[in-house]
């Protein structure tokens, strides 16, 4: 029954149906095929799967990040950024991670870190000479920061339902999201002395420091945001779903009453374009989660333990085998729903192997997020290449290197448990 889920499931996305729909159907046809269970339980275990306190952050951290992003925060901490890297040799290019970076401690969503930045610097960067593929891929790829530098929707999601310390998890990904932007800007330092680079000499002035105080003076109401979230987690202020409301507010009154970019008017859209993304991200939540219980019902996590115990012996070579099927299976299905669906076989394989916690949720999404950038199934090339106006074929053309930095990163996470660990479990004690 096992293998007849999984390739009814691969099929149902090959033949072009909806992510969504065809985990639901996978799912549905899995209560239906099982001997002992009964048709009930299908909507039953979805509205169970969402039925969590912890889950109720989710859509107060999506509504900050819309309120943030319509409020023109993301344009300030883009001028920031220039303040800070323009002056390099491929400014922009440097710009553009250091912004996805900054971004990231506020937006919590690799979609609306990609997007943001994308809208704003790919048109500065196409008059300058970049290639509109070389824009798209590397925007797409340091967009992945925003899951992975706290706040994190996709970590609240694996919290939720791995049962492990939100905030720990935000404090996990503070050493590995700096270690993925300043190992892009490594690349495109790299690729400035490469001949058919000929666009990364561009350079734009001398560093200021002046320039980055009145900047900071701009923006400093955004940057720390991430501050008040982590901190008020970490300080038993407030619980993650608390911290979620608490950005909102601080969000709109910085929004609405600092920088005065939105108006009540303008919150109509906001609220709406929220509860859409919202009611996507829920849905495939419950459909997800649903397959999940189904597969372990059926015992797939002991499968699943029997080959990677046969393949591996040692907590390093199970993450090595975890990180690699996520990263395969992400090229194929929507990142989410692989997460959500083997978030219960990595959390028992990770129990049994006695792997941190903490690193084993990074591994796990950060391989999820690096998926998001690989062909064909690449949401984050899609969004990038339609703002960038260029064919996704061109846009493949320049993201390999990028990936494959992004992979650098998540080995040395793999390899060094300290890398992802050391600051939860000192924060934690």
């Amino acid at each position: 029954m096992i293998g007849i889920l999984i390739l009814l499931l691969l099929l149902l996305i090959l033949a072009g149906l909806p992510v969504i729909l065809a985990v639901a159907a996978a799912g549905f046809m899995g209560v239906i095929g099982t001997d002992g269970l009964v048709l009930a339980l299908f909507p039953q275990k979805m509205f169970a799967q969402l039925n969590s306190f912890t889950l109720l952050a989710l859509p107060y951290f999506i509504l900050a990040g819309s309120i943030m992003a319509r409020g023109g925060i993301s344009a300030r901490l883009v001028q920031f950024a220039q303040a800070l890297v323009g002056h390099f040799k491929a400014g922009l290019a440097h710009v553009a991670v250091v912004s996805s970076m900054v971004f990231a401690g506020i937006s919590g969503s690799s979609v609306a870190d990609a997007s943001a930045i994308s809208s704003i610097l790919i048109p500065t960067m196409k008059k300058v000479g970049y290639k509109p593929g070389y824009c798209a891929a590397l925007i797409a790829t340091s967009g992945t920061i925003g899951a992975i530098i706290p706040p994190s929707m996709i970590m609240v999601i694996y919290g939720a339902m791995a049962q492990v310390s939100i905030g720990g998890l935000f404090l996990a990904g503070i050493i590995p999201g700096v270690l993925v932007g300043l190992s892009l800007m490594l690349t495109i330092k790299g690729q400035t002395y490469l001949p058919k680079y000929p666009e990364l000499r561009e350079k734009h002035g001398k560093f200021s420091i002046r320039a980055v105080f009145t900047s900071a003076t701009r923006v400093w109401s955004a940057l720390i945001a991430p501050v008040i979230i982590v901190g008020g987690i970490l300080g038993g202020i407030f619980t993650a779903t608390e911290a979620g409301v608490a950005c909102c507010i601080y969000a709109f009154v910085i929004s609405f009453f600092v920088y005065r970019t939105i108006s009540i008017k303008d919150m109509v859209k906001i609220l709406v374009d929220a509860a859409v993304t919202t009611a996507m991200v829920s849905g495939i939540i419950a459909v997800a989660g649903t397959l999940g219980w189904l597969l372990t019902y059926l015992e797939f996590n002991d499968v699943v333990l029997g080959y990677v115990t046969g393949a591996a012996s040692s907590p390093i070579g199970v993450m090595l085998i975890l990180a690699a099927v996520m990263l395969v299976l992400t090229m194929f299905v929507e990142p989410t729903s692989v997460l959500i669906v083997f978030v219960p076989v990595a959390v028992y394989i990770g129990q049994v192997y006695q792997i941190d916690p903490f690193q084993l949720g990074l591994v796990m999404v950060m391989a999820n997020q690096i998926g998001s950038t690989t062909p064909p199934m690449a949401a984050l090339l899609f969004v990038t290449t339609s703002i960038a106006k260029t064919h996704f074929m061109d846009t493949v053309r320049y993201v390999w290197p990028f990936i494959l930095t992004e992979v650098a990163v998540l080995l040395l996470v793999i390899f060094f448990e300290p890398v992802a660990a050391f600051i939860p479990n000192w924060a934690l004690g």
